[in-house]
């Protein structure tokens, strides 16, 4: 089992088109993770959180399937979409382990702050619980 952690981020959407091809390579399942956003800032603005990230899943989710529909003749991925709450790390180290993961893989985090607290990515590397690819 191959997972991929996706927020609609591009380096996210090239993770996940790396991670294909690994399952692909590996004969292996593909489990598409989202991790929803607990308490985004939206929240404490009145935006109804669930609404909104439950719109950002689906969405994720018909883009996944299209593509996966545009390939499925070229070649074959069997692939699983989940959702869970929570905060991104924590959010992909539980469904890792629910899922039994072989292998993680990650988009490289843009934001200026993962220098200074740690992005996703290095916070996975660092629990050394499966082996992380992260994709800029």
């Amino acid at each position: 089992m191959i997972v991929v952690g996706v927020d609609a981020s591009d380096s996210s959407l090239r993770a996940a088109a790396y991670a294909a091809g690994l399952a692909r390579r590996q004969h292996a399942t593909l489990a598409v993770v989202y991790v929803q956003p607990v308490l985004p800032a939206g929240a404490a603005l009145g935006v109804p959180v669930t609404d909104t990230s439950d719109e950002i899943a689906e969405s994720l989710a018909r883009e996944i399937r299209t593509g996966a529909e545009r390939v499925k003749d070229i070649f074959q991925v069997r692939w699983e979409f989940h959702t869970v709450r929570g905060d991104p790390y924590n959010g992909l180290v539980a469904a890792a382990d629910a899922l039994k993961a072989d292998a993680v893989v990650v988009g490289a985090s843009a934001r200026a702050g993962h220098r200074i607290v740690g992005s996703v990515a290095i916070r996975l590397v660092k629990a050394g619980r499966w082996p992380v690819t992260v994709v800029p």
